[in-house]
């Protein structure tokens, strides 16, 4: 238990973060999930507006500073190639 008065302010604003870190994480990771859902379903036009909708999320939680850019830009990839792969045909 803090002591002091600005421990206990630190303490109440770790909180508020926390909360709001973890709203935005889960957020980025219902994205990507429903992402490659649609990918595995091969639903080319659901995974299209799945990638355009996870990409603007992990684009504001970057904004947000949940995340760093370097991991949403790194997700992006990952997402962008599950995508493409969608489209091109099998041979």
């Amino acid at each position: 238990m803090p002591n002091k008065q600005s421990a206990k302010r630190r303490v109440r604003i770790e909180e508020r973060n926390r909360l709001y870190n973890r709203y935005w994480t889960t957020r980025c990771k219902t994205a990507v999930k429903k992402l490659l859902e649609s990918v595995e379903a091969g639903d080319g036009e659901a995974a299209a507006r799945n990638f355009n909708l996870a990409q603007s999320v992990l684009d504001k939680a970057v904004v947000k500073g949940v995340m760093h850019r370097n991991t949403a830009s790194r997700r992006k990839k990952l997402m962008a190639r599950a995508v493409k792969g969608l489209s091109r045909p099998e041979a």
